[in-house]
């Protein structure tokens, strides 16, 4: 028995293998299609939707953070996949540097059914290299039970009231720019002294951190492992679920402002499957794709008329659809060329020192 085991796991073990390899499912004749997206941010029936309908098999795999995604594709070669999920700041750095294709988005059949507010925004002012995906903030996801004070600023990440029961993204541009905008600065900052600054004050901060997290904060927030998290609003929501979450979560955008950010689809510049990769970003803006991932994610969606169909009480909650007061306090994150070293290096500093 022992023996029958081993050598089913070795099978196992091949045939992961192969799949993270590229090689089709079923059929090698049949075409390929390899997407890298955010964890937890797609319906996973919608890929088996696409497969059922087109014939074009999905490798699917997912990053934690735009720069471990740039990381791989760099180091693994652009051709490692064909689909990609960037945010606003990382397209702009992956298009100036010739690894996305353009996109003739007249190609699209469901390309009109984006709104118009989320195109031709300063990542991608043509609308050349990207089809926006969805959007949202980062703010602080908090526990009433423990909290008993307003959270109204950033600060509040620094009360040692809150010792060892904060979680922080284990992200550089999220947690470097939040820090900046506590200080009064742009998150887009490249100033030597607000950025030193601002290593300061994230050592300080230190000793009060529980961990730098990523998707697991989710699960972590909701069983009440601590106070504060800083989280996406998406995140913000799934785990504020009357059903699924915890009601004794809140969020809140901080009152100095943050992160305002967009997650579009690109293509690779040297995909082989530039025609499936079409295909699938354009069924991905149909309606009835994109309400299904809608309601999967919680995150703001571009598309119209999965917008138009939301309940009232969705299109006017102030964590999925922020008020204009909240976005004109945000900033969306720009390409730092160069200077991101600098706060690559700082982040290494704080996370490992």
């Amino acid at each position: 028995m022992k023996k029958i085991i081993s050598l089913l796991l070795v099978c196992f073990a091949v045939a992961g293998l192969l799949s993270m390899g590229g090689c089709s499912k079923s059929d090698p004749n049949t075409p390929v299609l390899k997407v890298y997206n955010w964890g937890d941010y797609i319906d996973e029936d919608v890929i088996a939707i696409f497969e059922e309908e087109t014939g074009i098999d999905v490798i699917y795999d997912t990053f934690e953070t735009n720069e471990s995604m740039y990381t791989k594709v760099k180091t693994m070669g652009a051709s490692s996949y064909d689909v990609v999920i960037p945010s606003d700041y990382m397209i702009k750095r992956m298009a100036d540097e010739g690894l996305l294709a353009e996109i003739d988005t007249s190609k699209l059949e469901n390309y009109s059914l984006i709104s118009d507010k989320y195109k031709n925004l300063e990542y991608d002012p043509d609308n050349k290299y990207s089809v926006p995906y969805m959007w949202g903030t980062v703010g602080i996801l908090y526990n009433t039970t423990i909290v008993d004070e307003p959270v109204t600023s950033w600060t509040i990440l620094w009360n040692e009231k809150y010792a060892r029961n904060i979680f922080m993204m284990d992200s550089v541009r999220d947690s470097i720019g939040i820090t900046l905008k506590m200080l009064g600065y742009s998150l887009n900052s490249t100033n030597l002294d607000h950025l030193k600054e601002a290593e300061t004050k994230l050592m300080e901060q230190k000793p009060l951190v529980l961990a730098y997290t990523a998707d697991e904060v989710k699960d972590k927030m909701i069983s009440g492992e601590a106070a504060l998290a800083v989280v996406y609003s998406g995140d913000a929501i799934t785990c504020m679920d009357p059903d699924f979450g915890n009601p004794d979560l809140e969020y809140v955008v901080p009152d100095e402002g943050s992160n305002l950010w967009f997650d579009a689809m690109c293509i690779l510049a040297d995909s082989p499957n530039k025609e499936a990769a079409m295909k699938f970003i354009d069924f991905m803006c149909r309606t009835d794709i994109a309400a299904m991932n809608r309601d999967f994610i919680n995150y703001s969606t571009p598309q119209i008329e999965v917008f138009e169909s939301l309940p009232e009480e969705i299109k006017t909650d102030p964590v999925q659809y922020p008020s204009d007061e909240i976005l004109e306090k945000s900033e969306v994150f720009a390409d730092l060329g160069e200077s991101i070293a600098y706060y690559e290096d700082l982040w290494v500093r704080i996370t490992s020192g």
